[in-house]
């Protein structure tokens, strides 16, 4: 009986452990992050309708599965490179614990499931998904070991989740939409920058060439780039502000939003040190959900 017991322990240990290994090809905490991106986007351009739960859900669950497969891809592509940096060491494909066979059904199934959610919307934002994966995995991921202009590519991915949630809504690409995809376009740099300072170290030890240097170091002119990018987002929102989207409360509301993100990454570019970099990307993770909830209450 003990034995039973010792044995039905283990294989719960064993069942969890695996379940583990598959949430962490996942990238959870990325993936949770974009698809409440999408998430506010569809309730941006809902306003004013009846919001259907069965919607809400089945986009959560489609732009989750979309995002999973793209971050297991991003995995496979690159296991050989994460075994070399401390940050990734311990993923599932590096460390070995997972067969990259498994990893490609687990990511073949989640994109074909998650594709299949997103078109029951309509064809769009079903294009929009498999789009964004396609530019992430297969295009941004290997470009990350030749060239900077990377950066740009894998912007566009990371600012199509918030077009998806507004076409899934809308069903065609509205002004809005595509100004909310522009500022998180924009919104990308700054944030991207201040990430890729704190972790160069990493980096250059997995010999990507996706960061400018600059005699062997990050190049200061990233901090002035991630600025004026910061700067691109004031006549967005001053365009969303004269077309109705944005009343004047909400629009002084993300003038100083974006006004803030500019003076920090302006201390970054003038300081370019560790603690301006890690306050530049610290605001840009509230930034952004802030930003989009002032859309919706507007």
């Amino acid at each position: 009986m003990k034995e039973d017991k010792n044995l039905a322990v283990g294989i719960s240990i064993q069942q969890r452990s695996i379940f583990a290994e598959y949430v962490a090809l996942t990238k959870l905490r990325l993936s949770l992050t974009v698809v409440m991106t999408s998430l506010l986007g569809f309730f941006i351009a809902s306003a004013g309708s009846t919001i259907n739960p069965t919607e809400v859900a089945l986009l959560f669950a489609g732009g989750f599965l979309v995002t999973a497969s793209a971050n297991t891809l991003n995995q496979v592509l690159e296991k050989d490179f994460d075994k070399m940096m401390s940050r990734t060491a311990d993923r599932p494909l590096a460390a070995g614990r997972m067969t990259v066979s498994d990893a490609v059904l687990f990511a073949g199934l989640s994109c074909a499931i998650g594709v299949s959610m997103l078109a029951m919307f309509n064809p769009l934002t079903a294009v929009l998904g498999m789009l964004s994966l396609v530019v992430y995995s297969f295009v941004y991921t290997p470009l990350k070991r030749y060239s900077p202009i990377a950066v740009a590519v894998g912007a566009i991915p990371g600012a199509l989740p918030v077009l998806i949630g507004c076409t899934a809504a809308e069903g065609s690409l509205s002004i809005l939409a595509v100004s909310l995809f522009f500022i998180q376009f924009f919104w990308q740099f700054p944030h991207f920058w201040s990430i890729a300072f704190l972790g160069f170290g990493d980096y250059k030890k997995a010999e990507y060439k996706f960061i400018p240097e600059e005699g062997g170091e990050i190049e200061r002119s990233v901090a002035l780039n991630g600025f004026m990018y910061t700067l691109a987002i004031l006549p967005i929102l001053y365009f969303l502000f004269t077309a109705g989207y944005l009343n004047l409360a909400m629009f002084i509301v993300g003038l100083l939003l974006t006004i803030g993100f500019a003076y920090m990454s302006w201390r970054f570019r003038n300081q370019f040190d560790r603690k301006s970099a890690l306050a530049v990307m610290f605001y840009s993770f509230i930034y952004m959900p802030i930003l989009l909830v002032t859309f919706l209450i507007s």
